[in-house]
């Protein structure tokens, strides 16, 4: 085939595809005009900002308390008060390596005088607990055992460098 014969057969091949490239496009078209046809809507109007009110605050003033003092009065537990605080030195029980919302009161166990609590883990294993124990992970002391609870007294951090107790249950699982 001659050089001539082959350029005039791309040249040809190009004409082709650029030109099935442009037809049919009467209905994109169509469509285009009907949507410049259509009349046009209303835009609502930008909702009004609001400014800004300044309050100066003036707690002496104006009989206010002051943000950076509790609003009830906090005994808090220094070092060397006597305040209520974790003990530093007692051994950790070993549910008191998991969150107290992760455990399960299961049931109740009477042998004897003794009445235990039965609290299932995330893991599926369940153990016994009396009185005195302690599970959670705020030094959570168990105060009472009842059919349908377990009562513990939790210690907690105020955040201002002494510590709170805060009651607290687990519930019966269903």
């Amino acid at each position: 085939m001659k050089p001539f014969s082959k350029n005039l057969m791309v040249v040809l091949a190009a004409v082709f595809a650029l030109g099935a490239c442009g037809s049919d496009m009467d209905d994109l078209d169509q469509y285009i005009n009907e949507v410049k046809a259509r009349p046009g809507g209303r835009i609502d109007p930008l909702p009004e900002i609001t400014p800004y009110e300044v309050f100066t605050y003036a707690a002496d003033r104006e009989g206010l308390r002051s943000p950076f003092v509790p609003d009830s009065p906090q005994v808090t537990g220094g070092p060397g008060d006597g305040g209520t605080r974790p003990d530093p030195e007692r051994s950790r029980e070993f549910l008191e390596s998991f969150p107290l919302d992760t455990l399960r009161m299961v049931g109740t166990l009477q042998l004897g005088d003794t009445s235990y609590g039965l609290v299932q883990t995330s893991d599926g294993l369940i153990h016994r607990v009396i009185p005195g124990n302690y599970m959670g992970q705020n030094d959570g002391r168990i105060i009472a055992i009842r059919d349908s609870e377990i009562e513990i007294v939790e210690i907690i951090s105020d955040g201002i460098g002494g510590y709170l107790e805060r009651d607290a249950a687990v519930a019966l699982a269903d």
